[in-house]
C-alpha cells in the first residue's frame, strides 16, 4: 500500500503530525508514506526515517512573487505523480486540500466542513471524517488517521511514543556545561503575542543554577536574543541553526523553554523536558502533556481558529513558577 500525506506547515504543526508515522509502520511495516510539504520545512521530514519520499511545493516563492502563473506550474508536478491507494490532508485548508485533489490516487481523506478552519477544504475529498477543530491537535492528527486506515492507536501509545526526529549531525560547535544543566530558552515566536517577555526569561536565568543557550532564527528574534544577554550576560547565544542542527541541539540539553512554537514542539517529538508557555493559544489543544513535557498557561480566554493579536496574557505567567516548574522536572 502506497499512501501520500499533505501537511504542508507550519513547523510546530508538521510536528505534531508526523507522530502518526510511527504508528502507521507498527500496524503495517510495508506501507510506503510519502509527503507534501513547503519547501522551508522538508529539512525537517527528512529526518524522520519512516518517510519514503518527500514532495516539497515552495509556497514562500509563490507568495513572494504573487504569480499565478508560477502556482499553476508547481500545481501541475502533482498532477504527473504516480497513483497512490490514499491521500491524506492533515491540514485542512483550501491550498492543501487542492493538492490533495491534484494527487492521482484511489481514495482522498480529509476532514469535513465543521472539522475544518476553512470549510471549503472538504468539497476537495471524496470522503470526510468529522473532528472537532477545538479539540487537541494531537488527537485530531491520530484520529484521522485511525479513520484513513482502520486501526487504533490508544492514547497512552502517544504518551509513550518513540522519538521521531533524527539529527544527521554528529557533533555542534558548542561546549555544553558538564556540571551543570543545560536549558534551552526560545525568546522567538510567529507573533509577537505569542512571545514570552525577555525580561521575564532573563529573570529564569537568575533562579536557576544552569547553563543557558538561546535560539534565533530570524533578525528580530537575535534582537531579541541579544537584549536577555545583556540582562544575562552569562547565557549563551546560538548562531542561526539550520533545522537539522536545531534537532540536534535539542536532543543534547536538559530542558527546553519557550512559547507555542516549532522548537518547542520538536523537544516533545525528541522525548526531551520542555516547558510551553502559552497565552493567545489554547494550550489544552496545541501540546501533549506527559511527565516531562509540561505546559503553563496565562488566565486568558482563546479561540482556537484566530490568535487575538491584542492578547498580550503570556507575561502573566511568573518567571518564578517557571523556574519552579524547571527545577521540578530536572530533579525528577
Amino acid at each position: 500500500m502506497k499512501i501520500a500525506i499533505v501537511k504542508l506547515s507550519a513547523l510546530g504543526d508538521i510536528v505534531h503530525a508526523m507522530v502518526v508515522l510511527q504508528f502507521i509502520k507498527k500496524f503495517n511495516h510495508n506501507i510506503l508514506i510519502d509527503w507534501v510539504v513547503d519547501e522551508k520545512f522538508k529539512e525537517l521530514i527528512n529526518l524522520n526515517p519512516n518517510i519514503n519520499q518527500v514532495h516539497s511545493i515552495n509556497l514562500s516563492n509563490i507568495k513572494k512573487k504573487k504569480s499565478i502563473f508560477l502556482l499553476i506550474k508547481e500545481l501541475k508536478r502533482f498532477r504527473k505523480f504516480s497513483s497512490y491507494d490514499l491521500v491524506i490532508d492533515m491540514q485542512g485548508l483550501i491550498k492543501s486540500a487542492i493538492i490533495a485533489n491534484l494527487i492521482p490516487s484511489k481514495k482522498t481523506i480529509g476532514f469535513d466542513k465543521f472539522s475544518s478552519r476553512e470549510k471549503l477544504s472538504s468539497f476537495f475529498y471524496n470522503k470526510t471524517f468529522s473532528y472537532d477543530y477545538d479539540k487537541n491537535v494531537i488527537l485530531r492528527n491520530t484520529s484521522l488517521i485511525e479513520f484513513a486506515l482502520g486501526f487504533k492507536i490508544e492514547e497512552r501509545h502517544i504518551h509513550h511514543k518513540a522519538p521521531f526526529l533524527f539529527s544527521t549531525i554528529k557533533n555542534l560547535d558548542i561546549n555544553f556545561a558538564i556540571t551543570k544543566k543545560n536549558i534551552l530558552l526560545i525568546p522567538g515566536a510567529s507573533h509577537v503575542t505569542k512571545r514570552y517577555s525577555v525580561l521575564k526569561l532573563a529573570e529564569i536565568t537568575k533562579k536557576l543554577s544552569a547553563n543557558f543557550y538561546i535560539i534565533w532564527g530570524n533578525e528580530e528574534e537575535k534582537s531579541l536574543a541579544l537584549k536577555i544577554k545583556e540582562l544575562s550576560p552569562e547565557v549563551n547565544i546560538c548562531k542561526k541553526l539550520l533545522l537539522d542542527q536545531l534537532v540536534c541541539l535539542i536532543t543534547k540539553v536538559d530542558l527546553v523553554i519557550g512559547p507555542d512554537t516549532g522548537p518547542t514542539h520538536i523537544a516533545w517529538a525528541l522525548n526531551k523536558p520542555s516547558i510551553t508557555l502559552f497565552g493567545p493559544t489554547p494550550g489544552y489543544r496545541n501540546a501533549c502533556e506527559t511527565s516531562i513535557n509540561k505546559i503553563l498557561e496565562s488566565n486568558s480566554s482563546v479561540n482556537p481558529l484566530k490568535i487575538n493579536k491584542k492578547d498580550l496574557s503570556i507575561d502573566e505567567i511568573k518567571a518564578e513558577d517557571i523556574a519552579e516548574l524547571a527545577q521540578k522536572i530536572l530533579l525528577s
